[in-house]
């Protein structure tokens, strides 16, 4: 498979000196959901981006930020996350060869992420605050020149990102009508946005799900209170004719069983706030993507806490089709 970067490298601010750092991350599918469609009155369609080598989106971004820092003469890389960002900061550092620091809001990261990033050899720390909190601190550690920020902040990772829009207008064939996705930070919202206006072939309307109490939702993918892109992000859905959509926990859990039981795909609950707001607020009659952005098993607690418990029997047919009923 063709690395990312090397695929889109006459979009991408790389350069011939540039080392690319890559996972085989990119080129993820695009699946038709129909019986979710059917319900929506839509055609609906999943891009599925837990399918990327650490499980989530952020790889796309992490590629090029961490090629860049390697070509910049980067000694570190730094960054503070929910968990996403962490596990894919460090695989990339890993291939890079360097090393790589992670601020983590203390006891508010799922068990799956944090796994990857200590498999992968991060010195990872937990910060006493939230997110918004461990953020501040990075920023100032990569103001001292001692690390390089592989946050969204860091425009490179922004660079990367955009590319799903490419491929879905490859995939498609032309914009979707919509373009559903979860919004924490909100930088992924501008990467489509972004990819989809150098395309030159038309903008979807944009759905960003959000949690409606943000600082205490269970998906703690989004739980960022204070979203860093704010203000370029729900400037590109006003733009789009779209609309920012609050959800509860109770919306983003049903979603998230929806896609496991109905479509086959697993994902964290945080990565089913774009299909909850299609199906808070259906577009009926049109053709729409659904983002789903990060793998289910970043996050196994919350099938501990929602899903059906194993059910125990003896090795008897009769005692298991009883139990089967």
């Amino acid at each position: 498979m063709t690395p990312l970067a090397e695929r889109y490298r006459e979009r991408l601010p790389l350069t011939e000196a540039t080392p690319v750092v890559t996972l085989g991350e990119g080129s993820t599918p695009l699946l038709r959901a129909q019986r979710l469609g059917e319900r929506a009155g839509c055609e609906l369609w999943l891009k599925w981006e837990g399918a990327n080598p650490t499980g989530s989106f952020k790889d796309r971004g992490m590629t090029v930020a961490v090629s860049k820092a390697l070509e910049e003469g980067a000694r570190a890389v730094v960054c503070a996350s929910t968990g996403n960002t962490a596990a894919s900061a460090a695989a990339y550092a890993a291939r890079a060869g360097l090393p790589c620091l992670i601020l983590q809001p203390a006891g508010a990261v799922a068990l799956g992420k944090v796994a990857q990033a200590r498999a992968l050899g991060a010195r990872i720390l937990a910060v006493r605050g939230g997110f918004d909190d461990a953020l501040v601190a990075a920023r100032e550690l990569a103001a001292r020149g001692t690390h390089v920020l592989v946050n969204s902040l860091n425009p490179y990772r922004l660079e990367g990102q955009k590319t799903a829009a490419f491929e879905l207008l490859e995939e498609l064939g032309g914009p979707p009508d919509v373009l559903a996705l979860p919004y924490g930070g909100g930088g992924n919202t501008c990467a489509y946005a972004t990819g989809f206006a150098e395309a030159g072939r038309g903008t979807p309307r944009l759905l960003a799900g959000e949690a409606a109490v943000r600082a205490e939702t269970l998906a703690t993918a989004i739980r960022i209170p204070e979203p860093v892109h704010r203000a370029d992000a729900e400037a590109a859905v006003v733009d789009s004719g779209g609309a920012v959509v609050p959800l509860t926990d109770v919306e983003i859990v049903a979603a998230w069983l929806d896609l496991a039981r109905e479509e086959g795909v697993f994902c964290e609950p945080s990565s089913a706030a774009g299909l909850a707001a299609v199906l808070k607020e259906p577009p009926r009659g049109e053709r729409v993507v659904c983002v789903v952005t990060g793998h289910g098993l970043k996050d196994p607690e919350a099938v501990e806490r929602h899903a059906d418990t194993p059910v125990e029997v003896d090795p008897d047919a009769d005692a298991i089709a009883e139990a089967a009923a």
